[in-house]
């Protein structure tokens, strides 16, 4: 027979004249295939050029039940979910899983479709870095599914969750702004209305009333996680009446994009305005200034959460884990010194 066409475990099964599962067994050294039987096998695939899936079959456990993972993440342009990504990745390779990484850029209907998608490849569990738009579809896919939810809460029903104290972070970063004796300080927030957003800000809120300076909602500009957002909050916070004389951003990319916008209104960090931001990235350091920022620990989060997620596949009765890692604030020159 020729070689152009690619033959099936079917089609060696049928010129030895064992069944398929023979066929299997062989391939995957089982002592329970006499040698003669093994001969005949080996001679078909050998007649047929047939080379038997090697990454197929390390990916099916026992029972011929998948060890593919879903991952589900908001923005892998972030470096932090790509830290997330590497650890799960990491994890899962340790322990002969594999991953299908997928991208929803926010939109609950790019989500809703990667997720029909990786129940249909019938993979074995899954890990979400949730939108605001799918609760309802996740409670049901949870039903059937392993679920383990990262960086941010499904509220309102169990399932694994691993998330950093964004709070205590978020406090840490507005604390030592006040410290340096900062009174108007502006905070960029990330996306309304998701949980991470709101702990940040409490976080932001927390400092404050600790050293009795009152809200003002005109210092809090909610910008989208993207570089834009930080563009945007800095053109509000510095033409209202009286600018921060310091501003926190709460998300990496908008920290970028603040620097950038101040760079062009020729606003000097941190003579001018001094500068915090959450999510220590390796580019923190070249910037200039260096940024001062809290350090969250993306490669851990997603480590954590493959772990917890092959522990539930193991034992889906286990009680359900809500893992909260810390933050770190790195003390640069971007937020200056005393004034």
């Amino acid at each position: 027979m020729g070689n152009n066409k690619k033959y099936t475990v079917e089609d060696v099964a049928r010129e030895a004249d064992v069944s398929t599962a023979t066929v299997s067994r062989v391939f995957s050294g089982s002592a329970k295939v006499n040698k003669e039987t093994t001969e005949k096998v080996l001679q078909a695939a050998k007649k047929l050029d047939y080379r038997p899936n090697r990454v197929a079959s390390r990916l099916r456990g026992k029972g011929g039940h998948s060890k593919v993972l879903g991952l589900i993440v908001t923005d892998l342009q972030n470096p932090f979910f790509s830290d997330i990504a590497r650890g799960v990745g990491d994890i899962a390779y340790e322990n002969d899983h594999g991953v299908i990484v997928c991208n929803t850029d926010e939109d609950p209907e790019k989500e809703r479709f990667y997720l029909e998608t990786l129940l249909s490849e019938k993979v074995a569990g899954l890990i979400i870095a949730p939108t605001i738009g799918n609760k309802e579809y996740l409670r049901t896919v949870n039903q059937t599914l392993p679920l383990v939810s990262v960086d941010r809460h499904l509220s309102d029903f169990d399932v694994d969750t691993v998330t950093v104290n964004n709070k205590e972070g978020s406090y840490l970063a507005v604390k030592r702004l006040l410290e340096l004796g900062h009174k108007r300080i502006g905070i960029v927030c990330g996306i309304e209305g998701i949980l991470t957003t709101e702990e940040r800000l409490n976080g932001y809120k927390k400092a404050l009333k600790e050293e009795n300076i009152s809200i003002n909602d005109e210092l809090i500009f909610h910008g989208n996680s993207k570089e834009k957002g930080g563009v945007e909050g800095v053109r509000h916070l510095l033409n209202i009446t009286e600018p921060p004389t310091a501003i926190y951003s709460t998300n990496n990319l908008m920290t970028l994009g603040i620097y950038e916008e101040l760079y062009r209104q020729n606003v000097k960090v941190p003579n001018d305005v001094a500068i915090v931001g959450f999510d220590d990235m390796s580019w923190a350091t070249a910037l200039n200034p260096p940024l001062t920022a809290v350090r969250q620990p993306g490669y851990e989060l997603g480590a954590t959460a493959v772990e917890l997620l092959l522990k539930r596949l193991s034992n889906p009765n286990r009680p359900i884990s809500n893992t909260v890692l810390k933050a770190e604030l790195i003390i640069r020159h971007s937020c200056g010194n005393p004034k």
